[in-house]
């Protein structure tokens, strides 16, 4: 029993705690952060203020992770992100194709438990910064509701994650809030003021389909006036979930200290709507639906921004500028939405796209002014229109692995965050991130301490693609459809389809490329040919072009609509090989500095097909070799060694002319980078990636296994092995893929140490 005297006042018990890093906010970029330092040697504080982790990602927003990828409604093939972020989403694919929230809260919760260096504070809000000086942060006072308990949490280094950066706005870091003039970046795209400088919150709700009348009494504070929102003519019995992401409100507000109101505002607005819904009587299809779920608090967007030695702007984004630091990339459009939300007669937001994903340069993630403050999340260094891209949480989540790893060399080497900033040392940032799997768009990994690069390298066979089967679905050309295949330098091959026509016509064919090699928007046109069809099935057509490219590069051979004509499809797949269709075009006004271009993007399987081709001289861009050539992904060429389809036991060895010390190998698998894999609320036809391969053996010199894999699914494999092996020699056996494929590897590294 315990028993305490009257007293004149207490204090909270406070417990101490020491580390390397202090990551405040748990987000899916701070989760991302903490977890990159830990598992690189730093000791690690993560504190988040809510009882799960994931921010807008979980179950108590409900907003599924998105990046560069975009849904696949963009010209930016394989582009999701890699790394932490995609081991993740990896991972919900396999346990949770459904994209169940809560499914999702534990996955988050158990990569960051069974990291050894990583501390989790959940329900635990930072309050107060101390300073050593006025430009340092010594420490973070944070405080936990749920047992009553003050941290007093030390470190020389900090990472703002918070979303609103909190420990940025304490420690009297530089920010910004609101829309810049046009005039101070030169960005054309700046908003008006009857725009609007900020956006907005949102509020989620769910419905279910109980198969009996449910009626709904709305409370008294619900909106009652549904005319109030101007698009209220949108909604339908289908109404629900993040589909209506653009019930939004704040923008007019500020967006931290009037959060609480904007939240009030938006139950309003959920309880109006689903009252007119389910009691208008203009909605019978919802007699049978009961409101399952509604976000208790909202999904922010917007609120400050910190200033960083470099500021990404709008012309970063779309001209795709080159930085020698970067150390991720984005690739979502540029999105912003009106002020006025859901009571705005404008659309609930305006987009426009890049022509590629761009870079993010490191100096954009630290503060120009507090020392050794790291930036993570949306709170990082950006104009407001260039905010209106990076502000997505899986491009949040990779800019902060970057952060994650910068901490844990500045905590191992004693430097801060600008010291690393240097050429030499940045760029031993780049290659710690590229190991890791982190993708830079224009960087390949050159590392001198991986043993395969000196290795011979060989194989069972390797694909030389003479075409697709025709043994899948006839598609009519109601859009324009296009074959992309990586071409070598040199002659374009030729390539055949296969066609019906209802009546006689002509087809025109083009072969297009991008304007730079690694690019996917197919606007150069290289040549192209007139084919007269007469009425009938199965016709042979043939685009012949006397073309040569300088460089390896995606080619496209584009079929152009005619809705009197259908294409033969197949149902055979091939890594890094796909079939892309004309969607729409981007037609900006010419005055905002934005790029006209076409979207020719592919269909989600299992539909997508490739297109029935025959290829002449055959593809032959699936060396071995590929897999020690510092690319894990498909860029302006394959990156992929694909072994012969009819190859009973494809393998891969690496050979050195002397026996060598391996105490780990990293192998990296194909898990469709053009998949975006949305974490929640978007389901997915299958829990696996036909290309990923599943089973797999390595094998020393004289035969032994080393590692035998049964049910692989993940995009990265680190195989530690213990004791190391010395050997002239290794095997790796790729046995079995998720789907009929062939069996692919796109990289194979070795090293010495662990």
């Amino acid at each position: 029993m315990l028993k305490s005297p009257p007293a004149e006042r207490r204090e909270f018990k406070t417990e101490a705690i020491e580390c390397d890093l202090v990551v405040v906010g748990g987000g899916l970029a701070g989760t991302c952060c903490a977890i990159t330092a830990a598992r690189a040697g730093a000791r690690v504080t993560l504190v988040q203020d809510r009882p799960v982790l994931g921010g807008n990602a979980s179950s108590e927003v409900r907003l599924w992770v998105l990046g560069a990828t975009a849904h696949m409604g963009n010209n930016n093939r394989w582009a999701r992100e890699g790394g932490v972020v995609d081991e993740l989403l990896v991972e919900n694919l396999f346990r949770n194709p459904e994209g169940n929230a809560l499914v999702f809260d534990t996955i988050l919760l158990e990569w960051v438990l069974r990291e050894p260096n990583l501390r989790l504070l959940l329900n635990t809000a930072a309050i107060e910064v101390g300073k050593s000086d006025p430009d340092t942060i010594s420490s973070v006072r944070a405080f936990c509701s749920q047992n009553s308990t003050m941290y007093d949490i030390a470190a020389p280094l900090f990472c703002d994650a918070s979303g609103d950066g909190v420990v940025g706005f304490l420690s009297g870091a530089a920010f910004r809030m609101g829309a810049e003039k046009s005039d101070e970046f030169g960005e054309k795209f700046a908003p008006s003021a009857e725009y609007g400088e900020l956006l907005g919150h949102s509020l989620y709700f769910y419905s279910k389909d109980v198969g009996r009348p449910v009626r709904f009494i709305p409370p008294s504070y619900a909106l009652d006036d549904i005319t109030k929102i101007p698009r209220y003519r949108q909604f339908s019995g289908k109404s629900g979930g993040a589909h209506l992401w653009w019930l939004e409100y704040g923008g007019r507000l500020d967006t931290v200290h009037d959060t609480e109101r904007i939240k009030w505002e938006l139950w309003k607005v959920v309880y109006g709507v689903w009252n007119y819904i389910k009691n208008s009587g203009k909605f019978p299809e919802a007699e049978t639906l009961a409101l399952e779920w509604v976000g208790h608090i909202p999904g922010k967007r917007e609120s400050r921004r910190f200033e960083g030695p470099v500021m990404l702007t709008q012309q970063d984004l779309i001209e795709q500028r080159r930085h020698a630091d970067a150390v991720s990339f984005g690739g979502w459009s540029i999105d912003l939405h009106p002020a006025d939300g859901v009571f705005s007669e404008k659309p609930g937001c305006t987009q426009w796209h890049s022509r590629g994903v761009y870079q993010i340069p490191y100096r954009a993630l630290y503060s120009r002014n507090i020392r050794n403050l790291f930036l993570a999340g949306r709170i990082i260094s950006a104009s407001h229109v260039a905010f209106g891209s990076t502000r997505v949480m899986a491009t949040c989540a990779h800019s902060a692995q970057a952060v994650g790893m910068a901490a844990a060399i500045c905590s191992r080497e004693r430097l801060l965050p600008d010291d690393l900033s240097a050429p030499d040392r940045v760029s031993r940032l780049q290659r710690e991130l590229m190991r890791r799997g982190q993708h830079i768009p224009g960087f390949r990994l050159e590392d001198p301490d991986d043993l395969a690069r000196n290795a011979t390298i060989t194989a069972t066979s390797r694909l030389r693609l003479t075409g697709f089967a025709p043994d899948g679905p006839l598609v009519p050309l109601a859009h324009s459809l296009a074959q992309m295949l990586p071409l070598p330098a040199g002659p374009v091959s030729k390539v055949s389809f296969l066609v019906d026509a209802t009546e006689a016509t002509t087809l025109r064919i083009e072969l297009r490329t991008s304007d730079r090699p690694d690019n996917y928007a197919p606007d150069v046109t290289l040549a192209t040919k007139e084919v007269t069809l007469s009425a009938g099935a199965g016709q042979s057509i043939v685009a012949d072009f006397n073309v040569t490219i300088a460089e390896p590069r995606y080619v496209f051979y584009c079929l152009m609509k005619n809705e009197r004509v259908s294409v033969q499809c197949s149902e055979e797949r091939v890594t890094g090989v796909l079939s892309v269709a004309h969607r729409h075009t981007q037609t900006p006004p010419e005055e905002i500095g934005v790029e006209a271009f076409e979207f020719w993007c592919p269909t989600r399987r299992p539909d997508g097909q490739n297109l029935a081709i025959a290829i002449d001289p055959p593809l032959d861009v699936f060396a071995p070799g590929n897999a020690t050539n510092g690319l894990a992904r498909p860029t302006a060429g394959l990156n992929a060694w694909v072994a012969d389809p009819n190859d009973p036991s494809p393998a891969l060895t690496l050979a050195w002319k002397t026996p060598q010390t391996v105490a780990r190998i990293e192998l990296a698998f194909d898990t469709d980078w053009d998949f975006p894999m949305e974490s929640v609320f978007w389901p997915h036809p299958t829990n696996t990636v036909p290309f990923c391969v599943k089973r797999y053996r390595i094998s020393d010199a004289s035969g032994r296994a080393l590692v035998e894999e049964e049910a692989n699914h993940q995009t990265r494999n680190t195989l530690l092995l213990d004791p190391p092996v010395r050997t002239d020699r290794l095997t790796i056996h790729l046995v079995e893929s998720w789907g009929k494929v062939p069996a692919a590897l796109f990289e194979v590294r070795c090293y010495e140490k662990q």
